[in-house]
């Protein structure tokens, strides 16, 4: 009885311990840094249990046309700025001036932006939090804004749609997107956690499509993509990707964590379980134009922790097929943890939500 009371005390001494505020990303977890992934991120926050988590796959053949969905209406999006740009340790983040509005777009008043962060994979493979049909994009941006009479975003978090995040995904150009320099050049600055720099002059205009290219989006009612996982977000993702060169989209996973491992993989992609909510779309549907490679052709697959079972599913566009990290899905069942005293698990794929859209 004795040796076994030892035994037990040596194996806790052993092991890391979990705190319940401690989450991360499944790149970030090892036996030396058990923390919560985002399948435990209940831990963290019961919250991030709720029926309108984001981020989703978008299903475009379930997507309902609604013809509220105006276009959208953008004021000082061309306001040059000088920000700061900082690395908060699962992400790269820049406050802006509360000075560009957006309204239309079926918004039920305008709302005024308050920062930009984007979320990324490993040296330009897939990265994105949402999906189109399974589609996962290299990288996503979400340019948060809050209702125009609020001052701070924890008062309008506390409204059920207090905050609008409209997002944008990435795919690779063969050419350097010249907008993108001041941000680009910038990374360098903040490649250690908590590290902050000057941003030099920058709109947010420059970073998105041209507005006459944002006609086409899905909105939906969701989250926060991160704990505490509020649930009062208004979500328009736009179908017109942005252009980023290799090099430009390399320059991000460069980047590190708080514990110092490389900044890829931060995100849940399309981790929302099936729930009610459904998507509206304004504009037109995608062509049905996929087609799918055999299981076992991996090409780029996203592999966020070094465990998967499995194999890889790839989606192809015949008239991009250069960008095939961008349009990789991962049909894997991603395990965290390792051998040993770690508790395996498991997260399944999910099948994606109806949407409504424009």
């Amino acid at each position: 009885m004795q040796r076994l009371i030892l035994t037990a005390l040596l194996a806790s001494l052993g092991a890391p311990s979990l705190q319940a505020g401690d989450w991360c990303y499944q790149s970030q977890f090892s036996c030396d840094h058990q923390c919560n992934v985002p399948d435990k991120w209940t831990n963290a926050n019961s919250v991030c249990g709720g029926s309108y988590q984001s981020p989703i796959n978008v299903v475009t053949k379930k997507a309902v046309k609604d013809s509220r969905l105006t276009a959208f209406q953008f004021d000082n999006y061309q306001q040059i700025f000088r920000g700061t740009i900082k690395n908060n340790g699962h992400s790269v983040q820049v406050d802006v001036p509360h000075l560009s509005i957006i309204s239309g777009g079926g918004l039920t008043t305008s709302y005024k932006a308050v920062q930009f962060h984007l979320h990324w994979g490993s040296n330009g493979g897939p990265g994105s939090e949402h999906t189109i049909d399974g589609e996962q994009y290299p990288m996503e941006l979400h340019i948060v804004h809050m209702k125009h009479h609020y001052t701070d975003l924890t008062t309008a978090l506390a409204d059920p749609e207090g905050v609008a995040v409209l997002g944008f995904f990435y795919e690779r150009s063969n050419s350097a997107n010249r907008k993108y320099e001041p941000l680009v050049n910038s990374l360098r600055s903040v490649k250690a956690a908590d590290g902050n720099a000057s941003l030099q002059p920058i709109s947010l205009a420059q970073l998105i499509p041209p507005e006459k290219n944002l006609t086409s989006f899905y909105r939906y009612k969701g989250s926060l993509t991160t704990p505490g996982c509020t649930e009062s977000v208004v979500w328009t993702l736009f179908e017109s990707p942005i252009p980023l060169s290799a090099g430009q989209l390399r320059a991000f996973s460069e980047l590190q964590f708080h514990d110092g491992k490389p900044m890829v993989g931060d995100l849940q992609a399309g981790a929302a379980p099936q729930r009610p909510a459904g998507v509206s779309l304004r504009g037109r549907r995608r062509p049905d134009q996929q087609r799918r490679l055999p299981c076992g052709r991996r090409s780029g697959g996203f592999r966020p922790v070094s465990a998967l079972l499995g194999c890889t599913i790839a989606l192809l566009h015949p008239k991009n097929s250069a960008s095939l990290h961008s349009t990789t899905l991962v049909c894997s069942i991603p395990v965290h943890g390792c051998r040993g005293d770690c508790v395996l698990g498991r997260s399944p794929v999910p099948h994606g939500l109806p949407l409504q859209h424009k």
